[in-house]
């Protein structure tokens, strides 16, 4: 079992080395191919490459935090993570069954 920790930002990813998460793997990029089952996948993935993480019967834990309007687009600090109240939330994601994929 590996934890990933996935993120392309300094500030995301100091804030996750000072949460006492055990982080085997930080990336900037999800590579789905090595995910398996067992695995911990930490980070603010599209929904879809969130629910490929599930499919491959992986967790997925959501970096999740209130992102104020005037703040989207900045780069934001560990310490501004920490302000807006970031929080790391397990997700179970799947497709939902349509006229198209039953």
């Amino acid at each position: 079992m590996t934890t990933w920790f996935i993120s392309r930002h300094p500030g995301a990813i100091d804030w996750g080395n000072r949460q006492n998460l055990l982080i085997d793997r930080f990336e900037p990029h999800l590579d789905l191919v090595l995910i398996q089952g067992g695995d911990i996948v930490i980070g603010s993935l599209p929904v879809d490459l969130a629910a490929q993480v599930c499919a491959r019967d992986a967790a997925y834990w959501h970096l999740s935090l209130a992102l104020p309007f005037e703040l989207r687009g900045v780069e934001l600090n560990a310490d501004d993570l920490e302000r807006l109240g970031a929080k790391i939330e397990p997700f179970e994601i799947k497709p939902a069954l349509t006229a198209t994929n039953r």
